[in-house]
């Protein structure tokens, strides 16, 4: 696994399943949240905000800019439903269910840091929950790079390929079906 993103975690309810990241990113919140609740930051790790109304209630459509193996791109419309500026984004879409960003500063060293903590819930089968562990893992790697001063570029999401997601699948299903105590379980 990657040293600079955490494992997620999961567990399932009632056929609903929660994943759950926490990160430290040792940025401020000002610059986290321009890139997890911006129409320009979110391209550069995530997808394109076609769409992005910043309020309860408003409209969202996320683009996702890496394709599959047929070159299909994901596109998850829905609503905003929750937003406190600089602390809480919310979007509720189609494909991904609800995805929840809540941002808290904490002192990196001596220097403005963000905990980010990550929800997705959805409905889907136990392959569906390993494959979205692995995505956002991927993504969250991707959010890292881009408060680094490495953001995914056009030319970047043109030739990105599977390679990564499918190793971080391998290894979250690996960790869980591996007989190891499991961050991931249910």
């Amino acid at each position: 696994m990657s040293d600079a993103i955490p494992y997620g975690t999961s567990e399932t309810r009632d056929g609903d399943v929660h994943l759950h990241f926490e990160l430290r990113l040792p940025h401020p919140v000002i610059r986290t949240w321009a890139a997890v609740a911006t129409p320009e930051g979110l391209p550069t790790w995530l997808a394109a905000a076609d769409v992005l109304e910043p309020r309860i209630g408003g409209a969202v459509a996320l683009h996702w800019l890496n394709a599959d193996a047929e070159g299909r791109h994901t596109v998850a419309e829905g609503t905003v439903t929750a937003w406190d500026m600089e602390r809480v984004a919310e979007y509720t879409v189609s494909v991904h269910g609800r995805i929840r960003f809540h941002l808290e500063p904490y002192d990196a060293d001596g220097a403005a840091g963000t905990t980010l903590r990550f929800t997705n819930e959805f409905r889907g089968t136990d392959e569906l929950r390993l494959d979205n562990l692995a995505g956002w893992h991927h993504h969250f790697e991707l959010l890292a790079a881009a408060l680094e001063g490495r953001p995914m570029t056009g030319a970047d999401w043109d030739g990105w390929t599977p390679d990564r997601w499918e190793q971080l699948r391998s290894e979250y299903a690996a960790v869980e079906y591996g007989g190891n105590s499991s961050p991931v379980g249910d």
